[in-house]
């Protein structure tokens, strides 16, 4: 199966539909009056729908076994066809809409199987996905376009050359991937001067996103924290707090982070870990649905 164990779980929707076409009017009138000799279709085939939803990932083999938490099922008759539809939400890294397809299709194919004896003519058709929500996807077009953002790399033993930068590679990959251009990567010694300076000339330059990596941690130099607080307008505890819960997912050692973020004038700071897997974590906790703040800053109504 696909590796998603790097997403956030959150509130995923799907709305999937099928058609069942019978062939007179009266398989319709045995249905409405519940006198089809295999029972009642409508809540037979509903039964059926509910196991086939929670049961997906037993049959189809790339979905991933989740925690189903409301499955509606409706019929809607139209003329001689019955339109199935099921709304499906779960709390969850992926999404739905395979399982909201799975059951219409079997609350269809239990209709067939009932109604075969009384009609001859039925015909299953359209099974589809009428909607889905959750993801990234609902972040598309949602936050301003042609937004930039300077990395900088706070590490005494990468600037003096001991070590290759990972982390800040990292988190370039991962904004690119946003659709976020990078105005200014640099490197820099664990020095809280160095980092300030850095502030102030990439806030000039007018870059919406700053990010910091390293010095977040518990060491005598780890200082970025200490540089970065006193500079902000606003810090906004609930971007680290969202990291640090998902980091704590992930490794019992994200609580010891010190990381802060907040805003100075229309710039977006964040301090982030400086290890690689810290970094990438932290980014994946956060994108794309923080670029979500540059809309409101920038007063785009959603």
């Amino acid at each position: 199966m696909v590796d998603i164990t790097h997403k956030s779980n959150t509130l995923r929707i799907a709305i999937a539909q099928a058609s069942v076409r019978v062939s007179k009017q009266a398989t319709i009138d045995a249905i409405i009056n519940k006198t089809v000799p295999k029972g009642d279709v409508f809540e037979m085939a509903k039964v059926a729908g509910l196991f086939g939803v929670k049961k997906t990932s037993d049959l189809i083999p790339d979905c991933h076994p989740l925690p189903i938490e409301y499955t509606k099922i409706s019929y809607e008759i139209e003329g001689l066809t019955i339109l199935v539809t099921i709304e499906v939400k779960t709390i969850y890294k992926t999404g739905v809409e395979v399982e909201a397809m799975h059951g219409a299709s079997l609350v269809a194919l239990t209709m067939y199987d009932m109604l075969k004896p009384i009609d001859k003519g039925i015909e299953i058709n359209n099974i589809k996905l009428l909607k889905k929500r959750g993801g990234k996807s609902d972040y598309k077009g949602k936050y301003p376009k042609g937004l930039r953002a300077g990395v900088v790399v706070c590490s005494d033993s990468i600037s003096a050359g001991k070590k290759q930068d990972k982390a800040g590679k990292a988190i370039i990959s991962k904004l690119e991937a946003c659709d976020v251009g990078i105005a200014s990567y640099e490197i820099i010694p664990d020095e809280v001067d160095l980092i300030q300076n850095q502030v102030h000339e990439l806030q000039k330059q007018g870059v919406d996103l700053i990010i910091f990596t390293g010095g977040t941690g518990l060491s005598p130099r780890d200082v970025t924290p200490e540089a970065v607080l006193p500079l902000l307008d606003r810090e906004i505890p609930g971007i680290m707090e969202a990291v640090r819960r998902y980091g704590q997912d992930r490794t019992p050692y994200a609580m010891l982070s010190r990381s802060v973020a907040g805003t100075k004038g229309k710039s977006l700071i964040l301090t982030l870990p400086g290890s690689t897997k810290g970094a990438s974590e932290s980014m994946d906790a956060l994108f794309p649905a923080l670029l979500h703040i540059f809309g409101i800053m920038k007063g785009m109504q959603h």
